[in-house]
């Protein structure tokens, strides 16, 4: 499926979804981030809402990411799936002794991701976004912009994530 096709499926109620679906992919619609950094947060999105329709007309789109690319895309999404549980729990729970444990969680693609680091970041944060997890995105966050990413990139990453998981729901309600 297309995103155009995409777009046309859902309802008349997500019309304000639609238009930023069109927006927030491009150069004009997410400020301060590269073509390549729109599509592979978009699909690492994808990924973290599960929606085989999303995921695949973002994968179409975004014929211009590298195997490479992805593949990191699948692995923000999974290892941001098991990182967001646990450290939200951490961020939550009022027993302040959980965050001074060890996580005792493997997680090396995060610092050997297989694409710049600062992209996989990017990921991440989109990631962490859609699952709610503060911890994980002042983390994310933080090395992005200890990167050079700018506030208004950081917002554009967000954006990204927050209409990507939009029209999955609105895909989901028909």
């Amino acid at each position: 499926m297309t995103l155009e096709a995409l777009k046309d499926s859902l309802g008349d109620f997500a019309k304000d979804i639609k238009l930023n679906l069109s927006t927030v992919l491009t150069i004009e619609g997410a400020p301060d981030l590269q073509q390549k950094q729109i599509y592979g947060i978009a699909l690492a999105s994808a990924y973290s809402t599960k929606n085989r329709a999303v995921i695949d007309a973002v994968i179409q789109a975004a014929g211009i990411l590298s195997g490479a690319e992805l593949n990191a895309a699948k692995a923000a999404a999974s290892i941001m799936a098991m990182n967001n549980v646990y450290y939200r729990f951490v961020h939550l729970i009022s027993d302040e002794e959980y965050g001074k444990m060890p996580a005792k969680l493997r997680m090396n693609v995060i610092g050997n991701p297989g694409i710049e680091k600062i992209d996989f970041e990017l990921y991440c944060l989109a990631v962490s976004a859609i699952n709610g997890c503060g911890k994980c995105m002042d983390a994310h966050a933080h090395e992005v912009a200890k990167a050079g990413v700018s506030k208004l990139g950081i917002q554009s990453v967000i954006r990204i994530a927050s209409v990507i998981n939009a029209v999955t729901q609105a895909a989901s309600i028909g």
